[in-house]
């Protein structure tokens, strides 16, 4: 859509502003902020250290709340003693919350209803005068390519390059008059509702083709192409009834050698050498590591043979910190140039004239066999799995011109699933820009939505 602009602009007196609406005026952010509470940063982190956190009480907000727009989450409280005595922390209904370290310049209004609490010593809160309406300001702040210009050029040099009140206060900032600031909060309010309500529907259909995926999966690594093959009972209580004439081996018959450990690098030996398969390469949607992806460690010549990587091979997390994580493999393709692996993963080389390694990977991958690893894992501390329950897991196996069969069409269909989500990602990106454009444009003037608001 085509959006109007105004009928006459003016000079703003600042040279890199240019010109604004002829009733805009620009402010120095103080100027428009209440006399002696209209700013203030969180505690220091001695004043509010975690063991003063407890269950229930005064709640503690941070840049979560800020981040997801949602001032409900988090578990975090003093009691009132502590809280009595960081008072001027509070933060009240229609404040404006700032997160100064990290995601530097994230800004949120202060919703009505929320538990009465504090800010921690990453957010800096800001209290308006009657010259602006707080959700207009933040959407400036949020949105607006001139603010976040400034707030990246005076937030470098200053402490972990946040922000910090002094560059907060001296932020320019054009503003209309204030109906004309209601107007268009609320015509931005409409309209990335609407924007955000397409994104929604587009992240549930990405959901719904990663469970599409996931089911045809397991489907075909379980039970085959043909719906009207025989089946039998696999005599595997979790893998159920396979087809006839398939069969069931143990991972340990079906591999050339035994799971073997990777090698052990300090930090400062990364950076060049050979490629490099780790244990963050393994949490990948394709299940596949390329050699173009992988970084560089420093290794011996007699290291670089012990720990040597080819293509086909696959490897397993011997542990993670999130249980759904353990077992997960990954299998190298495309192994041109010397390559080894680190200590975080186990190796394992499929048996080529038994299995084929997409096959076994797309195995190990699916559902039923995540779900059979996790339930082996040891979760005291973190999610761990003995190497030998990995060499002794089920395997069901098709004949291997099946397999290839197999394979052949699996990666067709995912083909055109990764095809369909990249298309989505792409629209998502797209209204993600529009959005921030749209409100950009409203708040400086560039647009004028003043008719578009009934």
């Amino acid at each position: 859509m085509k959006w109007r602009t105004y009928t006459t602009y003016k000079d703003s007196g600042v040279e890199w502003l240019g010109e604004i609406p002829e009733r805009w005026n620009v402010y120095r952010l103080r100027m428009l902020l209440r006399d002696f509470e209209g700013i203030k940063i969180g505690p220091f982190g001695s004043a509010l250290k975690l063991e003063y956190m407890q269950d229930d009480g005064y709640k503690v907000y941070g840049q979560e709340h800020l981040i997801n727009a949602d001032f409900s989450l988090g578990y975090k409280y003093v009691d009132e003693n502590k809280f009595n005595e960081l008072i001027m922390c509070e933060i009240l209904p229609g404040d404006l919350v700032v997160s100064m370290m990290g995601t530097t310049g994230k800004c949120q209004v202060v919703p009505e209803h929320i538990e009465r609490g504090i800010m921690d010593s990453h957010l800096l809160r800001l209290r308006t005068n009657d010259l602006i309406f707080p959700s207009y300001l933040a959407s400036l702040v949020d949105d607006s390519d001139y603010i976040r210009h400034q707030i990246t050029t005076n937030g470098k040099g200053s402490i972990m390059e946040g922000l910090n009140s002094s560059i907060i206060k001296e932020l320019l900032i054009m503003l209309p008059p204030l109906t004309e600031q209601h107007t268009i909060a609320a015509f931005l309010d409409r309209e990335t509702s609407r924007i955000d309500e397409l994104i929604a529907k587009k992240q549930r259909q990405i959901e719904l083709l990663q469970e599409k995926r996931s089911a045809l999966i397991s489907h075909v690594v379980t039970k085959g192409l043909d719906p009207n093959v025989k089946m039998k009972d696999s005599g595997v209580e979790w893998l159920g009834e396979i087809p006839e004439h398939w069969k069931v081996k143990k991972l340990k018959h079906i591999v050339q050698d035994n799971l073997a450990n990777g090698i052990f690098k300090k930090k400062d030996s990364f950076g060049s050498g050979v490629k490099l398969i780790n244990v963050y390469d393994i949490y990948r949607d394709d299940f596949f590591v390329h050699s173009a992806s992988l970084e560089r460690v420093e290794v011996e010549l007699s290291e670089q043979k012990k720990y040597a990587v080819f293509a086909g091979d696959i490897f397993f997390v011997r542990s993670s910190l999130k249980l759904e994580g353990v077992g997960r493999s990954v299998c190298a393709l495309d192994i041109d140039e010397p390559t080894v692996f680190e200590c975080h993963v186990v190796r394992t080389r499929p048996k080529r004239e038994l299995v084929n390694p997409k096959y076994l990977i797309h195995y190990l991958n699916s559902a039923p066999t995540i779900n059979r690893l996790v339930s082996l894992s040891n979760n005291v501390t973190m999610a761990t799995i003995d190497q030998d329950k990995i060499k002794n897991l089920e395997i069901v196996l098709p004949p291997r011109t099946e397999q290839d069969l197999m394979m052949a069409s699996l990666e067709q269909d995912l083909a055109f699933m990764y095809d369909l989500r990249s298309r989505i990602l792409t629209s998502i990106e797209k209204l993600c820009e529009y959005r921030t454009a749209l409100i950009s444009a409203a708040v400086t003037g560039k647009i004028d939505v003043r008719e578009e608001v009934a």
